[in-house]
């Protein structure tokens, strides 16, 4: 694959690894077709090189991942207040690889309407199938998608529910490989869990996704936690690696909406507007 070409894509800050899992030496990655090489002292520095450039490039080191850039961002990540929460159980789960677009895998994050039928008795069951009406806009004060008044009734909202509730959703897009959720808590009435997904493009048609989850919840394992959310993604990454076509399309009437995926029409509306080719069939025009 060739490398990327696309400034809006270049000027974004992208999660690389999760920071602890990173071994001492030398080890490989790779971001927007560039060849990577991660270099981890004895000591624990980091210098994270890019194939073809001289100096290292730029690191940002938040939610226990290792954040980087080969472009020039106007400012550094995106504000989380919920991260810095003391009594919060910040839970990294991993790093799933994927055969799609990253763009792809963010629309799949905000789709309400396949709970049911991808998510079977977790976070949805039938006949409980419809997607109320939900409220959606580009705030453009800080140039993010939100979907708002967002609910749905879920068998198990989370791995600390005891029974079926009708869930509270948000959703928020921050850059457009950056993505998270907050939805109801089943442990704290008036606070929300915080669900984040990083999306790390390879290639246009591949990635590496990297979720973590800012959670109230003082009874689950780690190891629970994990396995919850990586059972919930595994199921979706069924889905993801078989559409097609694999790039986002963009162009108008590509795909015919619905009423639900307001979300989405409002998240390709505003990768359009940043000039977003990476990873969409814009690409090829």
């Amino acid at each position: 694959m060739s490398q990327c070409l696309d400034k809006a894509a270049l000027d974004q800050w992208y999660a690389l690894e999760t920071e602890n899992e990173i071994p001492f030496g030398t080890s490989v990655n790779r971001l927007l077709g560039t060849d990577l090489t991660v270099t981890r002292s004895n000591d624990g520095t980091l210098v994270v090189n890019a194939e073809g450039r001289a100096e290292p490039l730029p690191l940002i080191h938040r939610f226990g991942l290792v954040w980087t850039t080969l472009g020039t961002p106007a400012g550094g990540l995106f504000d989380l207040p919920e991260a810095d929460e003391p009594d919060r159980r910040v839970v990294n789960c991993g790093t799933v690889a994927v055969r799609a677009s990253g763009l792809r895998i963010v629309e799949n994050f905000l789709d309400l309407a396949h709970f049911p039928f991808v998510h079977t008795d977790i976070l949805g069951a039938e006949p409980h199938t419809e997607v109320a009406q939900y409220n959606v806009e580009i705030r453009r004060d800080v140039d993010e998608v939100w979907a708002t008044n967002c609910q749905f009734f879920q068998p198990q909202a989370a791995l600390s529910a005891s029974e079926g509730i009708m869930t509270d959703y948000i959703y928020r897009v921050m850059t457009p490989f950056a993505t998270l959720l907050y939805k109801t808590c089943p442990n704290a009435a008036n606070r929300w869990d915080v669900i984040c997904l990083f999306v790390q493009p390879l290639d246009p048609d591949r990635c590496r996704a990297h979720p973590v989850m800012f959670l109230i919840d003082d009874v689950s394992t780690t190891t629970e936690l994990v396995h919850f959310q990586q059972l919930i993604f595994l199921q979706d990454r069924i889905i993801l690696e078989n559409q097609r076509p694999v790039l986002l399309p963009l162009e108008p009437r590509a795909e015919i909406p619905t009423r639900a995926d307001a979300t989405s029409i409002a998240y390709r509306r505003w990768l359009k507007e940043k000039g977003i080719t990476y990873g969409t069939t814009m690409m090829a025009a």
